[in-house]
């Protein structure tokens, strides 16, 4: 398989490509977007990840353009600062594990493959027939031998070859939004945290941004919105929080002028395979571990680097199902714990909470403790041997 079409040009796309491209593949990729995507919000490269980022030559890179947070500091709804926490211990981070906004690491990935990679922006694919003949919504029909869904977890790719997303998709009965809002706390490398029993707002700002991010997450059951209809995703956002303290209603309204607003569920992708005829899945496209996980962006860049590998390797879509499955479960198992620490569900389990993190750097096993939040997902970061693939 020589000549491959990816569909995505986000982290799972752009890192496929680069693999692909150095093993003597000829590489198209097709996204949607006009262009490659800025913004976004900050992402976590961990364990295994961090070898393929430093395989492709990118670790000072990233290094460079870390977030370089600080602290993370909790308020009770009348703006009391009640805990404060060491930033990479509020992550998870553990080690040399690192942490970019979305937009600086897919910049650089783009970067790296541009001048060997063909990008066909602001299309899409409509079809893909058994003969590996692909059509476009813009572009010329064209055939490829292998066709790779990076398109995230409302795959377009999927739904062609697979079928509809809710047969893959599961709930994990929670959602979040987060848009850029101006930094009006003066945050500096440092995350604002308030939680309310089924709801949670945070606000950061990292380095070298003189704005910050809002995120919201809070538990729902399934609700009735248009994907299209960005306005009325901001008033659910709002019905959501509503009655919210300390800086959340500022915040809301700043959310309503906000041109980069994202809403979703927060829900996994679990398919019993990733590949079909002439279509493979890497990514959020194929097993999605959701936001909470923390580790989205590690298993797109483990998965590209394995998938590439092993169709290299003649190991083929088989081989990537063997070595990458194990890693995926162990990810995805981090998904539905971790959320339950992030949207609190009661006024006693908050009020435990906020009191161990404030005791927690004076507790006599303190390291016992932070095994505890950090061990889980270290594990499950470095739970995969990374073949070292010939070129």
């Amino acid at each position: 398989m020589t000549n491959i079409l990816i569909s995505g040009a986000s982290i799972a796309g752009t890192t496929t490509a680069y693999w692909l491209r150095r093993h003597g593949c000829t590489v198209t990729v097709v996204e949607r977007a006009p262009a490659i995507r800025e913004g976004g919000y900050k992402v976590d490269i961990r364990g295994a990840a961090l070898t393929v980022i430093e395989r492709m030559g990118l670790l000072d890179a990233v290094r460079a353009r870390s977030t370089d947070m600080r602290i993370a500091t909790h308020y009770d709804a009348r703006g009391r600062r009640v805990a404060t926490l060491d930033a990479d211990l509020f992550g998870g981070r553990t080690g040399g594990d690192l942490e970019i906004m979305r937009g600086d690491l897919n910049e650089l990935l783009y970067d790296l493959t541009r001048d060997d990679v063909e990008y066909v922006f602001d299309d899409s694919i409509t079809a893909i027939a058994e003969d590996g003949t692909v059509t476009f919504e813009r572009s010329e029909p064209r055939k490829f031998d292998l066709v790779v869904g990076a398109d995230g977890a409302h795959s377009n790719t999927r739904r062609i070859a697979f079928g509809e997303e809710s047969g893959f998709a599961r709930d994990l009965g929670y959602y979040i939004s987060i848009c850029s809002v101006p930094n009006t706390l003066g945050l500096d490398r440092e995350e604002a945290v308030h939680a309310a029993p089924g709801r949670t707002a945070n606000v950061y700002s990292t380095r070298q941004d003189s704005g910050a991010k809002a995120l919201f997450m809070w538990s729902s059951p399934p609700l009735d919105y248009d994907h299209r209809d960005v306005t009325g995703q901001k008033e659910l956002l709002t019905r959501a929080m509503d009655g919210s303290g300390w800086q959340v209603p500022a915040l809301l309204e700043a959310v309503r002028d906000a041109n980069d607003f994202y809403f979703d569920s927060v829900t996994q992708i679990h398919m019993d395979r990733w590949s079909k005829g002439r279509v493979v899945l890497v990514g959020d496209a194929g097993y999605c571990a959701s936001p909470a996980s923390g580790q989205g962006t590690s298993l797109a860049l483990v998965g590209a680097y394995v998938l590439a590998g092993e169709l290299a390797a003649g190991g083929g879509t088989d081989g990537y199902e063997r070595e990458l499955r194990a890693f995926v479960e162990a990810n995805q198992a981090l998904g539905p714990a971790n959320v339950k620490g992030m949207v609190i569900g009661s006024r006693a389990a908050l009020w435990f909470q906020t009191r161990m993190i404030r005791l927690l750097p004076h507790l006599p096993g303190r390291d016992r403790m932070i095994e505890r939040v950090a061990g889980p997902i270290a594990r499950a970061a470095n739970a995969i041997t990374l073949k070292q693939y010939r070129e």
